[in-house]
Parts: structure tokens; C-alpha cells; sequence
């Protein structure tokens, strides 16, 4: 695939806290008990039906206090080969518990006029053109889902994150409130008490992966 889209705003956007997001009940997401930390995975399909037959939505005020409802986030990693994008959110970011932390994740919420299919894969391509210029084709493949309720932000997200290996290193951030470049996995590592929880979970099964690649 191309991907080369510059996202037009042509309204008005409603303050993040009044969004009307997607969430999936706790209680329908871990029926064979819950995950905590990274959970590899390699095929979303049970959670793409399962997240289909019991999407609700709810402003993300609500959400983001409500730990009986799990608000669901497409966690894209962008890999250009040996290298990965990491992003910076800078102190003037709009959610202060995460400000100045690194993040390997490209992605976010997901409003009902974002569902236009069940792929989390294109729901994660979706945000990326959102947040992310890039020129260049790209493979996408899942890696893992993320739920960590040890801490607020976690309680309430979970996370399937998507490698995008892409064949051009022609990548930026558009928004003013992040930095990003290009690093490889030992750097990312090196940076991990100054990682979001999320991509410290990413990042360590990066490093296992690798581990066992070189076994």
C-alpha cells in the first residue's frame, strides 16, 4: 500500500474530553480471563467480533473514570528496517500524565464515524494518517495486546498493537506537541525509564523476540 494523506479539518473539534468514543466492557473483552502486560498475538479476529457485538460509545469524560469499560486503542509501531519511530510528547501535550514521556505508539481513540470496518489494522493505518506524514508503502502485522491496569491511564485502555514496516524513512509528526525519530531497538531500550508504560511492555517484547531470533 501508499500512504501519503494530509489530514483537512474543515470544523471545528470538540474538546477531547467530549468526544464520543468507542469502549467494550471489561467484563466482554477478557472472558477467558484478564491480561496484564503484553499478550503476543498474531491474529486480532476474535477481538475484532468480539469488540463488533459489544462496541458502545461513550463521551471519553466518562470513560476515562469509568474502569468498568476499557476504551480500545489501535497502538501502531512504525518499523523502518532495523530502526523505529519514537515520539516525544512534549509538557504542552493535551494529556499532562503523559507529558514528556516517549512512546512507541502511534494511535488513539476511536469515534463511531472512525468504524467504517472491523479491522483494528485499518482503524490503527486510519490514526496513523492522522498523526503521521509519510511517504512510502508499508506491511502491517499484529504484534500483541497491551492492558496494564496498574496504573490510571492503563485501567481504562487496552491496546492491540500493529507493526507497520515501511520501506521509506521519509517520517514525521504533525502535531506541534511531539517530536519523532527514528531509533534503534537498543536506543529505545536505553530510554525505557523515560518510556510510557505501553512501550516499555512493546519494547521489552521487541528485545525477547530478538533474543530469540539470535538463539
Amino acid at each position: 500500500m501508499s500512504l501519503n494523506r494530509e489530514t483537512q479539518t474543515t470544523a471545528p473539534q470538540p474538546r477531547k474530553l467530549d468526544e464520543i468514543i468507542l469502549v467494550v466492557n471489561r467484563d466482554h473483552l477478557f472472558t477467558k480471563g484478564e491480561i496484564q502486560g503484553f499478550l503476543p498475538c498474531n491474529d486480532f479476529a476474535e477481538y475484532e467480533t468480539l469488540i463488533t457485538q459489544h462496541q458502545e460509545f461513550m463521551p471519553r469524560g466518562e470513560a476515562e473514570v469509568d474502569t468498568r469499560y476499557k476504551q480500545i486503542i489501535p497502538y501502531l509501531v512504525f518499523k523502518y528496517k532495523d530502526r523505529y519511530f519514537i515520539m516525544q510528547r512534549k509538557s504542552t501535550a493535551s494529556e499532562q500524565r503523559l507529558k514528556n514521556k516517549f512512546s512507541l505508539g502511534i494511535g488513539g481513540h476511536l469515534r463511531q464515524a472512525d468504524i467504517t470496518s472491523t479491522s483494528l489494522a485499518q482503524w490503527a493505518v486510519r490514526e496513523f494518517c492522522e498523526e503521521i506524514k509519510y511517504t512510502g508503502t508499508y506491511t502491517t502485522t499484529p504484534l500483541g495486546i497491551i492492558n496494564d491496569d496498574s496504573n490510571d491511564v492503563g485501567k481504562v485502555h487496552i491496546g492491540f498493537a500493529i507493526l507497520l514496516e515501511g520501506t521509506s524513512d521519509q517520517i514525521s509528526i504533525k502535531s506541534e506537541l511531539k517530536d519523532g525519530f527514528l531509533a534503534t531497538l537498543d536506543e529505545c531500550t536505553a530510554l525505557y525509564s523515560s518510556l510510557e508504560s505501553w512501550s516499555q511492555l512493546v519494547v521489552t517484547a521487541l528485545q525477547n523476540t530478538k533474543t530469540k531470533e539470535l538463539v
